[in-house]
């Protein structure tokens, strides 16, 4: 199995301060990095203190400069090598769920699943499996997906949600959180019918957990369900977020393919400027199987066409909740 290259650690303001003091003394070469405090490169390794408190080490160096220069002058402990003593729940038999697509105005809502047990999870984080969105390139993340895929077999599920079976089920449920929630269910579900002994799930904190248990049908509703803020840092979870960015990135090439045009990520100007072409070309519903629908990205393309919601067949607009001051009791 290949030695782990690549390393974040976590440190308080006096770390931080004390490896930046032996980055500037040491024999370092400094280098300029983007919002970091301090950066270097020693032997075989570069490493990078940024201004979040996040220490990133990279290169095959890496994991001896942690084990002889961060753990024993900057940290006081050993923590290298000792995950699984430290956070034994890490590489225990458990589930990671997450999503892609949510603040996409094309292309389908994704959720994946994927099942990790102590060998699996050792092998995820020699492969640097990591939160999706800290990958850049779409090839690097549907590359890494595909080893991900080869390695746990048929232990992960994907969910898509494609525009138009989102636009339906938003105008039922009326919420993002319901649909993700409703998404994260199914996703756990199709997973257990391959792993039917998994005891845990893990996902990224978006709403109530009561969300996704009311959702879940009978043979789900006994697994131990949790919800944390940046669930990303879980190997499963980051498994599930690059195979849910996969999932999602195929997806949005065969739509637009379908339509003959690029479509692009993310609820940018080129976003609208393409949605607007294909409005000129195909009409409003063209949006109804391209498109999430409740973005306010809708109106923004439909207006300068004079056209309207109801007037393409499309869903009417979200109600947006105004926050009414309660007066004082007399």
């Amino acid at each position: 199995m290949a030695q782990k290259t690549s390393y974040t650690v976590k440190l308080t303001p006096a770390q931080m301060d004390a490896a930046a003091r032996i980055l500037r003394e040491g024999n370092y070469r400094p280098r300029r990095v983007e919002y970091a405090l301090a950066a270097a490169e020693g032997t075989d390794c570069q490493i990078a203190l940024y201004r979040s408190g996040k220490c990133l080490v990279q290169g095959k160096g890496a994991a001896d400069w942690i084990t002889f220069v961060l753990e024993p002058q900057v940290l006081g402990e050993a923590r290298l090598g000792y995950e699984d003593v430290l956070n034994p729940e890490a590489t225990a038999p458990h589930m990671g769920v997450d999503e892609s697509g949510k603040g996409d105005f094309f292309g389908p809502l994704v959720v994946a699943s994927a099942y990790v047990d102590p060998a699996i999870a050792k092998d995820l984080q020699a492969m640097n499996v990591r939160d999706s969105k800290t990958i850049t390139s779409d090839k690097a993340a549907q590359d890494l997906a595909k080893k991900i895929r080869a390695r746990l077999g048929d232990r992960f599920a994907v969910v898509a949600i494609g525009p138009a079976a989102y636009n339906r089920l938003y105008a039922t449920m009326g919420s993002v959180n319901r649909i993700l929630a409703w998404g994260h269910a199914r996703a756990i579900e199709n997973l257990l019918e391959k792993v039917p002994t998994c005891p845990r799930a893990l996902s990224d904190q978006f709403g109530p957990a009561q969300q996704i248990q009311r959702a879940l049908q009978q043979k789900g509703r006994k697994i131990k369900l949790e919800q944390r803020h940046k669930a990303e840092s879980d190997v499963a979870v980051a498994a599930a977020s690059v195979l849910a960015r996969a999932g999602f990135l195929a997806a949005l090439e065969k739509l637009g393919a379908k339509y003959g045009v690029k479509l692009p990520k993310g609820a940018s100007d080129q976003v609208k400027a393409v949605a607007g072409e294909l409005v000129r070309r195909h009409g409003g519903p063209a949006l109804l199987d391209t498109a999430k629908c409740h973005f306010k990205t809708t109106d923004d393309v439909l207006g300068p066409f004079g056209k309207t919601r109801a007037g393409e067949g499309l869903p009417p607009a979200p109600q947006r909740k105004t926050f009414v001051p309660r007066r004082p009791a007399p």
